[in-house]
């Protein structure tokens, strides 16, 4: 194939499809500068190569690109207006089952329904796209400005997603890495459902409802992810096992990490900060790993409401330093050993009443529940389950955590 391959120059006013009918597998097709018409079908194994940018328009018909082969690459173009139709799926490019290999780089995706829309695809690259949806519309009219189904091995890299219904929704996708990617201004930055054996590293999501949900998942690790401002919140970990989160900055949300029925996952070295709440714990999420996070000026720091204690920091025999830091800790440290020498607890009696019967915070500061959360915490058959960290640490881990506070902040 690779001996019979010729580059092909099409100029502006001529037909992209007319050129990919010619063409023969392996061709390199260089657009030249222009706007051409579309909907465009690419069913042989070619190179599809914007020079300064050109445009595709679909024309509101349908998908903008569709393609039906393997070992396409398209890269440097506008590609725009598809169709509407959430029946239908439009997209400004959807690689349909089989077109496995398909590299997208370095493209426009703009007033598309959906950005890219990837079936049974497997081993597919996209990367450096700047993909935005339908602004005008609500999020649950738009599209997903990446959506993969049923694919393995994608590569989805340093791409920018905004204003769609989410930016990346992946569903039974396995084996597959998310880098670099800033997700904004969507419904979800990352919604992600039924797929194992992911990476998710270095991404950005910002001012969604939610940033990143992982709902019945296993076998993920997600490292030095931000995500901040959401409305809703940072990180959801829902239905999860057997997974490494770590490192992360979750910072100004209304619920930092929402964490229910998860199993078996450690959570390390991440800075939980400004948050309304930390971390909300609940559906038996147990048998979980937390040490060495910072939770730091969080509204309320652990909102858990268990039969049980649940112990986080050093396990028994472990070094006192894997502990959290705990910002609203008021123990003390005797021996000067940089950690508390009293347990940390997170929750009291008055805790769970107030989340319980949400009015109760009007009577929050009379003396009678100040005297309720006294005894609760003098006498044990008082005393609500709680999270507790029997090994304080007394100063953070990251030491510019004081930049997240800072309303200036990226």
């Amino acid at each position: 194939m690779a001996a019979h391959a010729a580059t092909v120059r099409v100029h502006a006013g001529e037909s992209i499809q007319a050129a990919i009918d010619r063409a023969r597998p392996g061709d390199v097709l260089e657009i030249e500068k222009g706007r051409y018409s579309g909907p465009v079908r690419v069913d042989r194994p070619l190179t599809l190569r914007g020079l300064q940018r050109p445009t595709l328009s679909g024309g509101f018909e349908a998908d903008t690109i569709r393609v039906t082969a393997p070992d396409v690459l398209i890269e440097g173009l506008i590609v725009r207006d598809s169709g509407h139709s959430l029946k239908h799926q439009h997209a400004g490019i959807y690689l349909q089952p089989g077109a496995h290999r398909a590299v997208v780089r370095g493209c426009d995706l703009t007033y598309n329904l959906f950005g890219l829309w990837i079936e049974k695809a497997n081993d597919v690259r996209i990367e450096g796209n700047v993909i935005t949806g339908l602004r005008e519309l609500n999020s649950a009219q738009r599209g997903n400005g990446i959506q993969l189904y049923n694919t393995t091995g994608a590569r989805i890299l340093n791409n920018q997603i905004s204003f769609v219904r989410d930016a990346l929704y992946i569903d039974v996708s396995h084996r597959a890495e998310f880098k670099g990617n800033k997700l904004h201004h969507s419904r979800y930055g990352s919604h992600y459902m039924n797929s194992y054996h992911n990476l998710w590293e270095g991404n950005d999501s910002y001012r969604n409802r939610g940033g990143l949900a992982l709902m019945e998942v296993r076998d993920q690790v997600v490292r030095g992810n931000r995500t901040w401002a959401n409305a809703d919140h940072g990180i959801m970990l829902r239905t999860l096992q057997d997974s490494l989160i770590e490192g992360n900055v979750v910072a100004d949300n209304e619920r930092g990490l929402f964490i229910y029925d998860v199993e078996y996952a450690t959570l390390r070295g991440n800075l939980v900060i400004g948050n309304r709440t930390g971390v909300h714990l609940a559906a038996g999420s147990t048998r979980n790993v937390v040490q060495g996070n910072d939770f730091i000026a969080n509204g309320e720091q652990v909102r858990y409401l268990g039969s049980r204690d649940e112990r986080w920091g050093p396990a028994p025999g472990q070094p006192g330093e894997l502990g959290n830091h705990w910002s609203n800790y008021l123990g003390w440290d005797r021996d000067g050993n940089g950690l508390g020498d009293v347990p940390y607890e997170a929750n009291d009696l008055v805790d769970r009443l107030q989340w319980r019967y949400p009015t109760m915070k009007l009577l929050l500061g009379s003396p009678a529940v100040q005297a309720l959360r006294l005894l609760s915490q003098q006498f044990p058959v008082l005393r609500a389950p709680s999270v507790v960290d029997p090994s304080p640490r007394l100063r953070p881990h990251h030491t510019e955590w004081s930049h997240w506070l800072d309303p200036s902040r990226p």
